[in-house]
């Protein structure tokens, strides 16, 4: 299963099963863009940043999921979930492969693996 297929068959169901995009005020934000990608010398833009999901409530961006193909291990996005978490200066990150959510807490530095996606 590739990361699109993990998407919209794992991932995207346990959103919803947590409430994402389901109670009010929340939403669930996809391919959300961290960086355009800087301007460089002849004009060209640097490579972008995007993050999979951004979770939404109240319109306070709350934290951020990076998904992984679930032929990956959940560990697969953890620096690249911290590194959007750091530039958003978001609390709490996720990575997913659908099969684990993998949850880290920027303030605290505790993570570990969970067994669903905080509520909104």
């Amino acid at each position: 299963m590739n990361e699109a297929e993990t998407r919209a068959e794992l991932i995207d169901p346990k959103l919803k099963a947590c409430g994402w995009g389901v109670v009010e005020g929340s939403k669930v934000l996809r391919e959300y863009n961290i960086t355009a990608g800087k301007i460089q010398t002849g004009g060209g833009r640097g490579k972008r940043e995007i993050a999979d999901y951004m979770l939404v409530y109240k319109g306070i961006k709350l934290a951020v999921v990076e998904a992984k193909s679930a032929a990956l291990e959940v560990g697969e996005g953890v620096m690249q979930a911290k590194k959007y978490a750091e530039k958003l200066k978001l609390q709490t990150t996720y990575s997913s492969n659908g099969e684990a959510i993998y949850q880290i807490c920027m303030k605290t530095g505790e993570e570990g693996l969970v067994t669903d996606f905080f509520k909104p």
